[in-house]
């Protein structure tokens, strides 16, 4: 209970659970827009949490995340084309066509760091955009709509309210499993990797082997993001393949706090909903949107979920004084989850 009353913690829950009911207030309010907006917030907010266990828990700078989400829309659109409305059949596509594109791509970009990891992972999703413009027959660089949605066991998502609670209960699943991810092993590693590489591999531990699963995951997660993007715009384009797409996606990660467990979901949701307040008021909402997100990365390095972290309960604060017991066992904690 303690853990919940912080805002950290309490905030985002009450978000992700105020999220549910956003069909129901749309239904009421006769405003169908509102249910389309939040379902690409939370499709978006899947993707970046993909992003997330690469880039936050891994340290792995990706500029080509969206390749996976171009493939995703794909895998809907390329099958409907046929005739194939099967969701499975579009989520084996993706699942298996992602993991095989992530764990080729994973190999050869994870041979490089830094600079060069960022730009071969932009340069292998330029090529699968350029890959797609190149089908004509498919639409070429104009896509292509989708004349089948998805349909698993009798539920179509031919509607935003379909499509909405669909995500919405990925995004929860989701959520909770990175959370158990990392506090695992595996998650642990991963973060001692990203702080200290050299480390992690002297006691034994191939960090290179968690760095590539960690990226297939992510490309397969980004994927399942495209699927739901496409059946939600029953339209599927090469754009979503842009690297602007992606740089969309670390935006978003660093908003909402690299490595945090809710981070994602406050990154889209401010990320969209700013960008929808700013275009009301002005043209050029690009620009004081850029300052805005400057001032972000600026100021708290830990994103949105970092200034929450600052907000502590009175009770908490009174009770973790310099030299008391639970100061002590909270900085053993912290010690051991560095080392």
């Amino acid at each position: 209970m303690r853990n919940l009353a912080h805002p950290a913690r309490s905030v985002p829950v009450i978000l992700l659970l105020a999220l549910a009911v956003v069909p129901t207030v749309a239904s009421a309010m006769d405003d169908n827009f509102l249910v389309a907006f939040f379902a690409r917030v939370v499709i978006y907010a899947i993707a970046v949490s993909a992003l997330n266990i690469a880039l936050g828990f891994g340290g792995l700078v990706s500029l080509g995340h969206a390749l996976f989400i171009g493939i995703g829309m794909y895998s809907v659109s390329l099958p409907a084309y046929y005739g194939v409305s099967s969701g499975w059949v579009h989520l084996a596509l993706c699942v298996v066509t992602c993991a095989l594109v992530g764990g080729l791509t994973g190999l050869i970009s994870l041979r490089t760091t830094g600079i060069a990891f960022i730009m071969i992972t932009l340069a292998f999703a330029q090529m699968g955009y350029f890959v797609i413009v190149s089908l004509k027959q498919y639409g070429g660089d104009d896509g292509m709509s989708i004349a089948a949605a998805s349909q698993f066991f009798g539920l179509t998502l031919d509607t935003p309210v379909s499509v909405f609670y669909c995500a919405w209960l990925l995004l929860a699943a989701l959520t909770y499993w990175v959370w158990r991810l990392r506090k695992s092993p595996f998650g642990m590693t991963l973060r001692a990797g990203r702080q200290n590489a050299r480390r992690v591999m002297s006691v034994g531990l191939a960090l290179r082997n968690y760095q590539l699963t960690a990226y297939v995951l992510s490309a397969v997660l980004c994927g399942v993001a495209g699927m739901l993007l496409a059946n939600l715009n029953a339209y599927a384009s090469p754009s979503s393949m842009s690297w602007m797409v992606s740089g969309e996606l670390i935006v978003m990660v660093v908003l909402g706090g690299l490595g945090s467990v809710f981070g994602p979901l406050l990154g889209a949701l401010t990320f969209f909903g700013v960008e929808e307040v700013l275009k009301a008021y002005t043209e050029h909402w690009m620009a004081v949107f850029g300052l805005a997100i400057l001032a972000v990365a600026m100021l708290g390095r830990t994103g949105l979920m970092g200034w929450l972290e600052r907000f502590q309960p009175a009770a908490s604060r009174d009770a973790i004084k310099p030299g008391s017991p639970r100061q002590s066992l909270q900085s053993r904690q912290s010690i051991k989850e560095a080392a």
